[in-house]
């Protein structure tokens, strides 16, 4: 099944070449910038939102990249693409297996060829519990896992979403419930929604593999959110009240005097799920330029400061 190749640099707005630090830059300008709970534009933001995610999934991991990057630079956007070997939407398990084709998982037909779902192999089982002729025998239908995005804000809260799926010529649409604190690679299970079963074998089931949806504010470990707060030197030498962002929006924390470059600070409850917090990690940063005022401002600390960081 041909589908249309996703140009994932041309997505990031960075040439072939970046770097992994130039990548991740550019994702957070953008994730910022069309982030459905700052756009206007909520329709359009969400779906440049998606599209700058699935192109994060594939160039910040270097296996997937080099996977990427092998297809070669010739092929254009939008152009028609036929991946090597089977994949995920539209794809066959073997001669006389349904072709699958999924919507409303977040990810392009492109990413589930190339990088999605697959299908796991069914089984033989005899009708009954005793002897059976050639022929007589069930076959259980294959399993089918994709992936599906899913935001932080669904993961902390929970959410319902809509799946569509095609298979030989049936069109189903199912709900699919995500709990709130799922975990990253966790798989929701839609029964009975894979490959036909034969012989009056049971159908297999349709898994879901959860991928959290990167943000530009937060990382992600287990159920907590890990986010990096720059500080000025005076700020964590004189301790201050700083605003710090949620997935429920901005909270105030207090930062001690005295506080240390890297020590994290934790806000309960303020994570995925019911046990998910978010910690808060300081990274000192210092002013590039300084003006002749300041220097002598600094000259002075320095001269009346009897600290010594290497004593």
């Amino acid at each position: 099944m041909a589908v249309q190749y996703k140009d994932y640099y041309e997505s990031l707005e960075v040439p072939r070449t970046a770097s992994a630090e130039e990548i991740k830059k550019s994702f957070r300008k953008l994730a910022r910038q069309y982030h459905p709970d700052v756009a206007k534009d909520k329709k359009k933001a969400e779906e440049r939102f998606k599209e700058i995610n699935e192109a994060y999934e594939v160039l910040s991991d270097p296996e997937k990249r080099k996977k990427y990057d092998e297809l070669g630079a010739h092929w254009k956007s939008g152009a028609d693409f036929r991946p090597p070997g089977a994949g995920g939407h539209g794809f066959r398990g073997g001669p006389g297996a349904e072709e699958f084709q999924f919507g409303g998982t977040g990810f392009s037909d492109f990413f589930e060829q190339m990088f999605g779902a697959r299908m796991n192999g069914g089984g033989f089982h005899p009708h009954g519990g005793g002897g059976f002729s050639p022929g007589e025998f069930a076959e259980r239908g294959a399993d089918i896992e994709g992936d599906i995005l899913v935001t932080l804000e669904e993961a902390a809260k929970g959410s319902v979403r809509t799946v569509n799926i095609r298979h030989g010529d049936r069109s189903e649409s199912h709900q699919v419930k995500i709990p709130a604190g799922i975990s990253d690679g966790q798989k929701l299970r839609v029964a009975g929604r894979g490959e036909s079963g034969s012989g009056g074998g049971e159908d297999g089931d349709l898994y879901l593999r959860v991928r959290l949806a990167k943000h530009p504010d937060f990382e992600v470990d287990g159920h907590q959110l890990i986010h990096e707060l720059e500080v000025a030197p005076w700020e964590a030498a004189l301790g201050a009240e700083i605003a710090v962002p949620t997935l429920d929006g901005p909270v105030n924390i207090k930062l001690p005097a005295g506080t240390a470059s890297g020590q994290k600070l934790r806000v309960r409850g303020r994570g995925l799920g019911k046990h998910g917090d978010l910690l808060v990690v300081i990274k000192m940063v210092v002013p590039g330029k300084l003006t002749e005022a300041q220097k002598k401002l600094w000259e002075q600390l320095a001269d009346a400061s009897k600290f010594n960081p290497r004593g």
